[in-house]
C-alpha cells in the first residue's frame, strides 16, 4: 500500500476491535484497537504502515490519531465501560513533549471518557530516546489514572531490568514468535522470572497472539490475567457480548486443571516411593555413618530411578563423593567431588529448613542439569539433622512415567 494513498483516503481507514478476556471471570474486559484499511474489496491491517520508519512521521501520527478518534468516539456513543487498548508510538508523542497528545486525551475526558479505562500500549524496544525519557512519560500518564501496557515482550528479547525500571501496569507477552508453537525450556524459566517480577511490581500479565489450545494452556500456567489472540477472537469491526467466551474458557480450564491434578498426583506418588525406599536404606545405619559407603549403597538400591547420588550437610558442603551411573550402566565413584558447596543454589536453605521441620523429602521442579544438559528432577531427603541425601532423576525415567514432565 502507498502511504500517501492511505493518508489521502482516510475515509477508508477505520478501527477493528480484538477482545481481551479476563482469566478470573472469563469475560471480555476490553478491546485492543487495531487499524485497518479498505482497499477495493479487501480489508488490510495497517500494522506494516505504522512500523515502516521510511513513512513520514506526520503521516503515521495523522492516521494513528484518526483511528483513535473513531474508536474513542464509538466508545463514548455506546457508553462502554470496557478497557480500550490504544497502540501509540512513544517516539512521535515525546518528540513535541506530548503536548498535542495530552490535549487530545483531555478533550475526550471532557466528553465522558474515563482515564481509568484507557490503556496505552508502548513498545519500549522501539523507543529511540533515553529510557529515562520514556520513564518520565509513563509516570506522568499513570499519574493521570491511565494504564500503561508494555507491548511485544518476548518477541525479540525480555529485559527484566527495563521492565522493572519502567513499571508498567500490564505486561503483554507475545507468543507469536515461537516456531511451530513449541515452548523452549529456557523460555519457560524466563517466564517464571517475569511472572515473579510482575507480582512484585503489581503488574498484570496479558498473553497475546494466542492462536492454539496449547498456547492458552501455556498462558494459564504462567499466571496470565488476560488472554488475547485468534484462538479466542479475531479483530472485528463490532463488539461482542461480554460472555461470548465463558463456556469455551471454562471447558479449557477444566481440562487444564484435570491435567495439572494428574501431574501433582504423579509427583506425590514418586515422592512417596522415594521416601519409603530411602527410609529402608538409611534406618539401620548407626552413627558414625560411613558416608561414602552409604552413598554407594543408596545408588545401587535406587539404580532404576537415579543416575547420580551424593550427600551434603546442612551448610551445603558435600560430605560424600559422587556416585554416577555411566553409559554402560556401571556405577563410578568420584571422591574428588567432596567439599563442594551447594548453598548458592536457589531454594537450598529453604529446602533444608523444610526437610528438618517436616521430616520428609522434597522433589524439585524440572531444571536443566549443567553436566548432562537435559531436564531432570532432584529428590532430597533428610538422613538426620545434619546430613541430606540428593538423588538426581534422569529425563529418561521421567519421560517413561506419566505426568512427571
Amino acid at each position: 500500500m502507498d502511504a500517501l494513498e492511505i493518508v489521502m483516503n482516510k475515509q477508508n481507514v477505520f478501527p477493528y476491535y480484538q477482545p481481551i478476556i479476563s482469566a478470573d471471570r472469563q469475560e471480555i474486559t476490553g478491546y485492543e484497537v487495531i487499524g485497518f484499511y479498505k482497499q477495493d474489496d479487501a480489508v488490510v491491517s495497517l500494522s506494516s504502515f505504522f512500523h515502516d520508519r521510511s513513512i513520514p512521521e506526520e503521516y503515521r501520527l495523522e492516521i494513528e490519531e484518526h483511528i483513535h478518534h473513531q474508536a474513542l468516539s464509538i466508545f463514548l456513543e455506546d457508553n462502554r465501560d470496557d478497557y480500550i487498548f490504544l497502540n501509540i508510538d512513544a517516539n512521535l508523542i515525546i518528540s513535541d513533549g506530548g503536548e498535542r497528545f495530552f490535549e487530545r486525551l483531555y478533550s475526550y475526558k471532557e466528553h465522558g471518557i474515563l482515564f481509568k479505562n484507557i490503556v496505552l500500549e508502548i513498545k519500549e524496544h522501539e523507543f529511540d530516546g533515553d529510557l529515562s525519557q520514556l520513564k518520565h512519560f509513563i509516570q506522568y500518564v499513570q499519574s493521570m489514572g491511565i494504564n500503561i501496557a508494555m507491548d511485544d515482550v518476548g518477541k525479540s528479547t525480555i529485559h527484566l531490568d527495563e521492565i522493572a525500571f519502567l513499571k508498567p501496569n500490564i505486561i503483554k507477552v507475545d507468543l507469536e514468535f515461537m516456531e511451530d508453537h513449541s515452548f523452549p525450556d529456557i523460555y519457560r524459566d524466563v517466564l517464571q522470572s517475569l511472572s515473579a517480577l510482575s507480582r512484585k511490581l503489581g503488574a498484570s500479565l496479558l498473553f497475546e497472539n494466542i492462536s492454539q489450545f496449547n498456547q492458552l494452556n501455556f498462558a494459564w500456567k504462567h499466571g496470565a490475567r488476560y488472554y488475547q489472540g485468534s484462538y479466542l477472537g479475531q479483530p472485528k469491526s463490532y463488539f461482542l457480548d461480554k460472555r461470548t467466551f465463558v463456556n469455551t474458557l471454562r471447558k479449557n480450564f477444566n481440562h487444564f486443571l484435570h491435567f495439572e491434578k494428574k501431574k501433582i498426583e504423579a509427583q506425590i506418588e514418586l515422592t512417596s516411593t522415594l521416601s519409603n525406599r530411602l527410609h529402608q536404606e538409611v534406618k539401620d545405619w548407626k552413627t558414625p555413618i560411613d558416608i561414602d559407603e552409604l552413598t554407594k549403597n543408596i545408588a545401587s538400591a535406587l539404580e532404576d530411578i537415579t543416575f547420580r547420588v551424593y550427600i551434603c550437610n546442612y551448610e551445603g558442603f558435600q560430605q560424600s563423593g559422587n556416585a554416577v551411573l555411566d553409559e554402560e550402566g556401571n556405577w563410578q565413584y568420584y571422591f574428588e567431588e567432596r567439599n563442594r558447596n551447594w548453598s548458592w543454589r536457589p531454594y537450598f536453605l529453604e529446602n533444608i529448613v523444610r526437610m528438618n521441620f517436616e521430616q520428609k523429602g522434597i522433589l524439585s521442579d524440572l531444571y536443566t542439569d549443567i553436566h548432562k544438559e537435559e531436564r531432570i528432577r532432584t529428590y532430597s531427603y533428610p538422613i538426620n539433622e545434619d546430613l541430606y541425601i540428593f538423588i538426581d532423576i534422569p529425563y529418561s525415567y521421567l519421560f517413561e512415567k506419566d505426568f512427571l514432565l
